[in-house]
Formats: C-alpha cells, structure tokens, sequence
C-alpha cells in the first residue's frame, strides 16, 4: 500500500477578481467545498476565503493530481452556487491557479496564514499577495505562456 503526504497550498481568484464574494456567501461556500471534497475524497486541511479569492490547503491522495483536484473544487463550487442562485450574478472562478507545495515543518505557519486572510488583507492587496508568492517560489514570467 503507497503512502503519500503531500500538503499543496492552492489560491485562486473570482473571474476577473471581481469582489463578489459576500459575507452571507463566505460560509456556505466553505462549508460547501468542505463537505463536497469529502465526498470525492479531497482531504482538506485549511481554508478560508476573502471577497475575491481563496486559499486551500489540500493533503494530496495517492491518486489524486494538482490540476484534477483544481478542477473538482472550483468547477463544482461554481456550479453549486449557481445552482443555488445565491447570487444574482453568474459565479466564475478564473481559470489560473496557483498550487504550492508545502513542507511538514511550514504546516503550522500555512495555517495560520489561511486562517488569518481578513488581518492580512488589511496590509496587502490579493495582487501584492500573489505577486509575492510568484516572486518567492521562483516563478518566471515567461513560464505562463
């Protein structure tokens, strides 16, 4: 039997960052992406979310890959909310994303940070945020074709 552990710390943003995530809508939509990945066997750890993007720290399964476990997170919480018609206007999350792995000894500090967005976001914008994990991790402009 294979053992796995690998942690991904995932973020994403509404299409277009457009802020539509309310506060009404924040609770639900978690509780719903926690529930329904339970059900498809994505184990998640953290997750928090704020007006325009998301934060999701998913322990991998043995067969599971980063762009399928993407795909069934943000494709089906789209569709539910839509479904639901919780909003009047049509829920998009945008295609990109970023997926980054995580060590067991960063555990504690990717937690935290998930947990603790609002207090975050307070200094910095998502854009500052996701420019500095792109600078941090090492990627380069010319790898997003």
């Amino acid at each position: 039997m294979p053992f796995t552990n690998v942690y991904l710390h995932y973020i994403w943003a509404t299409k277009a960052r457009e802020p539509i995530i309310s506060s009404d809508l924040k609770p639900l939509l978690l509780d719903h992406i926690q529930s329904n990945s339970k059900s498809k066997e994505i184990f998640i750890d953290t997750l928090n979310c704020m007006s325009d993007h998301i934060h999701v720290l998913v322990s991998l399964g043995r067969d599971q890959t980063i762009s399928k476990v993407s795909q069934l997170i943000k494709g089906e919480s789209s569709f539910w909310i839509n479904r639901q018609g919780i909003i009047k206007s049509k829920f998009e999350w945008q295609d990109e994303y970023a997926a980054l792995s995580v060590s067991q000894s960063a555990l504690p500090k990717v937690r935290d940070y998930i947990k603790n967005q609002e207090a975050h976001h307070k200094k910095h914008t998502f854009q500052q945020e996701y420019d500095g994990f792109i600078s941090r991790c090492g990627f380069r402009p010319e790898n997003f074709g």
